[in-house]
């Protein structure tokens, strides 16, 4: 991929979801669960720039929170069911919204970080007056 093509927000944000290489969308990101590769196999961009940190797993838990606390209130309201079928309810879902999207969700904010060219913030020098 030459170096003057640059990818729309849009194909960054696919390629991120697909979990393929923020630059050329062809190279796989992960070497497991959530394990990056060292480098994309395919353009042979180096992944030590990415730092994902806690962003994925705090996007996921406010949403997963919120769907989950409102079916639960939901189904209390109108069922009043025993504890333990609320239990059985909302851990599987509370699971599945959050565990199964997490590869997606963190290489969606490392395909953005690509695209915006993210870097740690920097303090000015600044004379004083």
């Amino acid at each position: 991929m030459p170096d003057d093509v640059v990818p729309t927000v849009t194909q960054s944000a696919l390629r991120g979801i697909a979990c393929r290489c923020p630059r050329c969308g062809k190279g796989k990101l992960y070497a497991g669960f959530l394990h990056l590769r060292p480098s994309c196999e395919v353009c042979g961009l180096d992944y030590a720039f990415i730092d994902a940190g806690d962003g994925p797993a705090i996007f996921l838990i406010m949403i997963a929170g919120a769907v989950v606390v409102t079916a639960a209130l939901i189904v209390e309201v109108k069922y009043q069911p025993p504890f333990w079928v609320h239990a059985a309810l909302w851990l599987p879902l509370i699971l599945a919204t959050t565990l199964l999207p997490m590869r997606s969700m963190k290489s969606l904010l490392i395909a953005l970080q690509f695209h915006h060219k993210a870097a740690p913030g920097q303090l000015i020098d600044r004379e004083p007056k």
